[in-house]
């Protein structure tokens, strides 16, 4: 008999668990919200066209400063603007409200996680697998900011809920429930309303390669695909029809043909990279989980043919090849097919018995062990290497911080032994307690002392001192990051700078202008032909670290009295 099968587990979640553990995760994804500044580049271009958006009142033009916003639909906008409008209506300024749909997604990704988990195997595999997405570095990270991808995970993960029961109900000559295909079809209408086509990949590859697999269609009857199509397209249609009138068909476009299929064909934004990508940030993008995946490939492989584990092969492989295919790749990318990994881990530990304790020929082995040393050295590197990057970028040291650490280490060694031990399970539950330390020393301790580093931090509170007058604006030359514009103000020019020479000459009695000292002379020379005297009021030195540079800014007025 197959240790993979579907049978009654003796402990069985109730609502009372999902609760606490909501609650665990939610305080889990809580430090660093309102610490962590926006981020460049993608999470202050969302918060700024959303605070846009409720300057405006217009809820279907996406901008972004004065340009258009054409890469996907409004969906995470409303999201962000309501989180804004309820809890923090008086202030668009401040981060913390733009990332309440990506904390809720996250809580609500990992309960569903647990309850496919549940479904497909027992709750002790659910528990365990949620556990493991919810310390993954990638979703601890993405989670955090207010971008797409955490909230459209919850919806993959709420229509794949709906194609796994409706896949375990395929032998049952009753009808699966209609509300259950409601959910599927619902979820797609919302996903595309968030990003567009990409919903599609997993919600219906998914279907699609169980039915060839297994050579049987069916199963799918239970979704109701001849009209529940028509929930997604009731979601999604008035929007579009909006946008397509507003914009003049340019928002299909730009979002369709530039954006979605450019990405297929070309590396967009220095982003191109070859496959295999995503094998290789694995063992960062899933760590701690990474190293007892790898553990358990050759079991799962022994175990492809069960019903369970079929049916999460059928989700991971499709979508990581067609990922791994697409000319584009960002980490973020593969982040759907993570839940899915960590119930397979997760089965793979809970099922151990007397027919396999782990690799057994010399190859296997081999490479497990050199996998497990890259595995503590990207713990060391979280636990350690983040202590001195902060003592760098603030000149001092967190003794907090240090402790942490200190358990840290000794967490990661005792995950060693007892993976040489082979007591498995233990291993992975002492990795899981490691991240959560990790993650509190991270983001209670560390990021929040980074907080006055960050440039655009800065600059903004700079400005805010000494603008001289109300409607201060900003032309910066040398320093053009989204957070800037969120910081500062809508009206902020990211221009070069001849035009910042002549946004002074318009604008000598209120504006400002930023310029990093490499370009100081260059800028001197454009002011000296139009003969304007310039005042340094401050100077701001800091990383930019989207692109690495440090820039050593300086902040000028117009002199009135010459």
């Amino acid at each position: 008999m197959s240790l993979f099968h579907l049978s009654e587990s003796s402990f069985c979640l109730k609502a009372s668990h999902y609760l606490w553990l909501a609650l665990f995760v939610f305080v889990l994804f809580l430090p660093g919200r309102a610490s962590i500044p926006p981020l460049d580049r993608d999470e202050a271009r969302y918060m700024q066209a959303t605070s846009q958006m409720l300057d405006s009142g217009d809820y279907v033009d996406v901008r972004f400063q004065d340009q258009p916003r054409y890469l996907q639909p409004a969906g995470i906008y409303w999201l962000e603007a309501l989180a804004v409008k309820v809890v923090h209506p008086n202030s668009q300024k401040e981060v913390w409200p733009y990332r309440i749909p990506s904390l809720l997604a996250a809580v609500g990704s990992v309960l569903l996680t647990v309850w496919i988990g549940s479904l497909l195997f027992d709750s002790y595999i659910g528990l365990l697998a949620g556990l493991f997405l919810a310390v993954s570095i990638l979703l601890t990270a993405e989670g955090r900011m207010a971008t797409i991808d955490t909230t459209l995970l919850f919806f993959i993960l709420l229509a794949q809920s709906s194609v796994a029961k409706a896949w375990l109900y395929r032998l049952s000559i009753e009808r699966l429930s209609f509300h259950v295909a409601v959910i599927y079809w619902g979820a797609i209408g919302c996903g595309l309303m968030l990003k567009g086509p990409v919903i599609l990949i997993p919600t219906l590859l998914t279907p699609l390669t169980l039915a060839w697999v297994q050579k049987d269609k069916l199963w799918w009857k239970h979704l109701r695909p001849s009209y529940g199509w028509l929930i997604s397209l009731l979601i999604a249609l008035p929007w579009c029809l909006a946008i397509a009138i507003v914009s003049h068909g340019q928002f299909f476009t730009n979002a369709v043909g530039t954006n979605f299929l450019g990405k297929v064909t070309s590396g967009q934004q220095a982003h191109g990279l070859p496959p295999g990508y995503y094998l290789l940030v694995f063992l960062i993008t899933f760590w701690p989980g990474s190293l007892f995946t790898v553990w358990s490939l050759p079991f799962i492989w022994m175990e492809r043919k069960t019903e369970s584990v079929k049916f999460l092969l059928c989700w991971i492989i499709p979508y990581w090849v067609v990922f791994e295919i697409i000319a584009t790749k960002l980490p973020h990318y593969i982040l759907p097919i993570y839940p899915a990994v960590a119930i397979l881990t997760s089965a793979s530990l809970w099922k151990i018995s007397e027919q396999w304790y782990g690799p057994v020929s010399r190859w296997n082995k081999g490479f497990f062990y050199l996998y497990m040393t890259l595995w503590c050295l990207v713990g060391i590197i979280l636990a350690v290497g983040s202590i001195f990057w902060t003592h760098y970028m603030t000149g001092e040291w967190f003794y907090a911080a240090m402790i942490g650490a200190l358990t840290v280490l000794g967490l990661i060694g005792y995950v060693v032994y007892c993976i040489f031990r082979q007591n498995i399970q233990k291993a992975s539950l002492v990795s899981i307690l490691a991240s959560l330390i990790i993650y509190i020393e991270l983001f209670v301790i560390l990021i929040p002392a980074l907080q006055p580093e960050w440039l655009s931090y800065k600059i903004a509170r700079t400005i805010n001192f000494i603008k001289p007058c109300p409607a201060t604006v900003l032309a910066s030359s040398s320093y053009s990051e989204p957070s800037l514009v969120f910081l500062v103000g809508k009206e902020t020019q990211l221009i070069n700078v001849k035009k910042t020479a002549d946004f002074l000459e318009k604008n000598k009695t209120c504006g400002l202008a930023l310029v990093d000292r490499k370009d100081q002379k260059q800028f001197k020379t454009y002011l000296d032909k139009k003969e304007i005297s310039v005042d340094l009021l401050g100077k701001i030195k800091g990383l930019n670290y989207s692109t690495g540079k440090k820039l050593n800014l300086g902040l000028f007025k117009v002199n009135l009295n010459n």
